[in-house]
């Protein structure tokens, strides 16, 4: 990164009074947790469990409670970076209204973020609940129950199939989370893009709401993104030492 563009990021997160920090994949590459498409990804290693196979099979809920326990996706139990960190502070500044996350990893809230700051468009995986009622189930209480007994776990509260609370292939998009994320990007000034390759449908549609709405739209990601022409400012680079450089000068 040259010291212009950094300059540039740091005078765009300065001037800004609302931001909408949007984060992928690659903000969570640097504290070792694996993206899903690149050689080495989730998915070169494992075939995704589809939605419909998961609730129709006993078989394939078993594997999926297997890769949950087993840590092979490797999604949790890792620690935030520089650049979470980065982001957090620009929440507790009061910069950062907002963060729409692809990931499920729980980083953004395990580096300080409130959960009411962190809108979740795939889930979370560090928590499970029931395709019934809802009912939040921790992995904690889970795990006896999988890895000592070899039962696949029922909810607690109406007997319901359990899932962890990540939005699977095939599974419906949860309304609540698109529509908090509609509202943040129309009314932010600031859309900060931190490690998204864009082509994941309906996430990487916000990006270009934000520039019809008005907002200046700023990406920061390793590689080259489809809607890197229609941005203010791109910066191929890694996340944590870029922000943390940018942010040297905000108060």
């Amino acid at each position: 990164m040259t010291g212009s563009t950094a300059d540039i990021l740091g005078r765009y997160l300065r001037d800004a009074r609302r931001i909408v920090v949007f984060t992928g994949a690659g903000i969570s590459t640097e504290s070792g947790i694996p993206d899903f498409r690149s050689p080495g990804g989730v998915w070169s290693r494992m075939k995704p469990i589809y939605f419909q196979e998961f609730v129709g099979s006993e078989a394939r809920r078993r594997e999926a409670w297997t890769r949950v326990f087993s840590g092979a996706a490797g999604w949790v139990g890792k620690e935030p970076n520089a650049g979470h960190a980065a982001v957090a502070r620009l929440v507790h500044a009061g910069k950062a209204s907002s963060i729409i996350t692809q990931n499920v990893d729980n980083l953004h809230q395990a580096s300080g973020v409130p959960d009411r700051h962190v809108i979740e468009l795939h889930g979370n995986a560090s928590y499970a609940t029931c395709l019934e009622c809802g009912v939040r189930h921790e992995l904690d209480e889970l795990r006896p129950i999988f890895v000592d007994r070899g039962e696949i776990p029922a909810c607690r509260a109406c007997g319901g199939l359990v899932k962890t609370a990540t939005i699977s292939f095939g599974q419906q998009m949860p309304e609540e989370p698109m529509l908090a994320a509609e509202a943040e990007t129309q009314a932010c000034d600031l859309f900060l893009v931190l490690g998204s390759s864009l082509v994941v449908t309906p996430a990487a549609h916000f990006p270009v709401k934000a520039k019809q709405y008005g907002a200046r739209l700023v990406i920061l990601n390793r590689e080259p993104t489809q809607l890197d022409d229609l941005a203010d400012l791109v910066l191929h680079d890694e996340i944590g030492p870029t922000m943390t450089a940018a942010m040297r000068d905000l108060n």
